[in-house]
This record gives structure tokens, C-alpha cells and sequence, in this order.
């Protein structure tokens, strides 16, 4: 089976919010919240190490999250009403994913490097080839950037390990986000320049369309959209999170990659959960996304996968076929199916975000 490098999951978020244990497998978190307000909050989870490794999960994208206030549902206690809560929260989270690589090494590692990529890579190959089991590479991506206090504060992040910065959820200071349409401000502006100084990836996932064209212009750095689809195939999806072609086009030329996500809601037109059949969508919807973009690209090699699993959704919402993060790897018959290469379908899966971040990361 093919490496998966999965470009967004929110594990701290829920471990925080549902005291959600990864390090156990999906199956015994599925019974223990049996009748809880979590599966009604975020449906029954999908992630769990024992299933990271039957799928060949490699890396995780684990990202920094917490909602505003002004947009969390009512039962959501682990929210922020200010920057400086946004601040502490984001801080609590970094402090848990290192904490979860320095109590459990065997099972998860954090890399901030090609180097510590390369290694972690080198050592999953040699216990596969043992077939034994391997600790997964977590890099930390900051979804939202309310907690950046001060163009100061970048320095401190990057020297903590994050690699990543999308400046936007919902609309912050920076820029407009989902829900919340608007342009870069001067203070967007100013962040990009500077997280370009110290060699952040911009993630444009979230972000505005006028605030992601101005970024495709102006943003010296690298980017990528880590967890979006496309617009064009969702031509009834009225909120502003999705991808357009012009967008897809300036992530193309800018050596970008998009990664799509398994939600039903970004997969068919029309399907809500609680008033949609799951039955109603397939693995064949994701791959019409991945699809679409690689006929935009012309090559495969400029999208991948950031399933966003358990960020807000669960089971309830994903493609009938799938189970857990494992059944991923059916994307592979369907994509040999429509024409795609062994090669091709692998890279979609994990390489091309592997070679993205060879490329892209600092060398050591």
C-alpha cells in the first residue's frame, strides 16, 4: 500500500475538547463514548494509531485550533474570546503534541526539518521492513493566527516547531475568512511579509478568495491550501470555503498543493447531515475532486489528502465506504480505474506532500 500523509487533522483540539485518547484505536473510543454528547457534537471518530498504522499513515498534519467565540456551537467550552485566550489555547495544544511524542515515541514524532523528515521516513521503512511498528511524523500547522499577539510573537512559533500558518478560520485582523468575506488587511500584509522572513508555509485553506489572490501575488513564501475542494463542482455551496479554478490555477503555478477532504458536505451538492443518506455519497465524489485538479494541473502532482477527519465531523458524515482513516487506501482502485497510475495514485496519497515538504521545509 501507498504512504498517507494526511494535510489536517485537529487531534489536540479534540483531545481537549472530548478527551479523546489517539493513542488507542478507533474502535475502543467508538465504545467508549457509546450514548455521549460527542458523537452527537462530532460523530464517532475515525483516527486512532493502531488504524494510522494499518493504513500507512506516515504523517499528520496535527494542527493548532481553537474557535471563536462568536462562532462556536453552545456546548463548545474550549473557545476564545480574545487573541490572548487564542494565545494560551494554542499554547495548551502545543504543549499536548509534545507531550504526546515524548510519552509515546514509539507512536508519534515531531518533525520541523527535511532532516527530521528524511529520518522519521528512514525509520518507519526499516520496522516495515522488520514488520514491526512505527512511530507517525506529526508537523504542526497553526489554523487561524488570532494568537499571534505581535509580529514578534512568528519567531517564537517557528522556534517552538510550527511550520505552518493559515491566517484565517473565521475572519481574523489579518484577512476575511469563512462566514466572514474580506481582503488582506495592512496587518495581513505585514504578517505574510514576515512569516516569509522566517520561512512559514502560508496555508490559504479558510482564507477569503480576495485575501487568497493578493497572497498568490504578494507572498514571496511557499503555500498550499492543506484541506479544501472545489468550488466548481459545488456550483449550490454558498459559503465561502471552497476552492475556485482561478484559485486552484494560482496554487498550480505557485508549485502549491491542494488537499481534499472527505466530507460529504464539500462532496455533494446539497447533502446535509441529519437530512442526507450517507449512502447517497462515494469514494467516486472524492476522487471527481482529485480529479478535477489534476486536469487543471495537468500532471497528479499537486494534490493529496487533508481529510480534516474528527475536526467537527465524524463517521456520519464521510463516504459510504469509508470506516477509518485505513479505508483511505480504496482511493487507490479508483483512481487505477480512472485511468491513473500506480505511481500517480501514490503520490496523490502521501509522495506529493512528501516531496512538497523536502522541498519546502528548512534543511535541518
Amino acid at each position: 500500500m501507498p504512504l498517507i500523509v494526511d494535510s489536517h487533522q485537529d487531534l489536540a483540539w479534540n483531545m481537549l475538547s472530548f478527551g479523546r485518547d489517539y493513542t488507542r484505536s478507533v474502535y475502543e473510543t467508538r465504545k467508549a463514548e457509546i450514548g455521549s454528547a460527542t458523537i452527537e457534537h462530532n460523530g464517532d471518530t475515525l483516527l486512532g494509531w493502531p488504524e494510522f498504522q494499518q493504513a500507512e499513515v506516515a504523517l499528520i498534519f496535527a494542527t493548532l485550533f481553537s474557535p471563536p467565540a462568536r462562532w462556536a456551537f453552545s456546548w463548545e467550552k474550549y473557545l476564545y474570546r480574545n487573541p490572548k485566550e487564542a494565545k494560551i489555547q494554542y499554547r495548551q495544544q502545543l504543549d499536548l503534541y509534545n507531550r504526546l511524542s515524548d510519552e509515546n515515541p514509539e507512536k508519534f514524532r515531531l518533525i520541523t526539518s527535511a532532516l527530521t523528515l528524511e529520518e522519521i521516513l528512514d525509520n518507519q521503512n526499516n520496522a516495515k521492513s522488520a514488520q514491526a511498528e512505527y512511530p507517525i511524523a506529526l508537523i504542526l500547522l497553526m489554523e487561524g493566527a488570532d494568537c499571534i499577539l505581535d509580529f514578534a510573537d512568528l519567531e517564537e512559533w517557528w522556534g517552538l516547531g510550527v511550520r505552518l500558518i493559515g491566517p484565517a478560520w473565521a475572519g481574523t485582523r489579518f484577512c476575511g475568512g469563512t462566514k466572514e468575506p474580506g481582503p488582506l488587511t495592512p496587518d495581513g500584509r505585514k504578517l505574510l511579509s514576515i512569516m516569509a522572513e522566517h520561512g512559514f508555509i502560508l496555508d490559504l485553506s479558510h482564507m477569503d478568495e480576495p485575501a487568497v489572490l493578493e497572497s498568490l501575488d504578494m507572498y514571496p513564501g511557499h503555500l498550499a491550501a492543506t484541506h479544501a475542494n472545489c468550488k466548481d463542482l459545488m456550483p449550490n455551496y454558498e459559503i465561502n470555503r471552497l476552492l475556485s479554478d482561478r484559485v486552484i490555477s494560482g496554487i498550480l503555478e505557485r508549485d502549491g498543493i491542494v488537499g481534499v477532504v472527505p466530507y460529504n458536505t464539500f462532496l455533494l451538492d446539497g447533502w446535509l447531515i441529519g437530512k442526507s443518506d450517507r449512502e447517497e455519497v462515494s469514494i467516486e465524489n472524492l476522487v471527481d475532486h482529485i480529479d478535477h485538479i489534476c486536469q487543471i494541473a495537468g500532471d497528479a502532482q499537486h494534490v493529496g489528502i487533508g481529510s480534516d477527519f474528527d475536526g467537527g465531523f465524524g463517521l456520519q458524515s464521510t463516504p459510504k465506504e469509508i470506516d477509518t482513516i485505513v479505508d483511505l487506501q480504496k482511493l487507490v482502485p479508483s483512481l487505477l480505474s480512472r485511468g491513473y497510475s500506480d505511481e500517480e495514485s501514490a503520490a496523490i496519497l502521501g509522495g506529493n506532500w512528501i516531496s512538497y515538504l523536502n522541498r519546502n521545509l528548512p534543511a535541518s
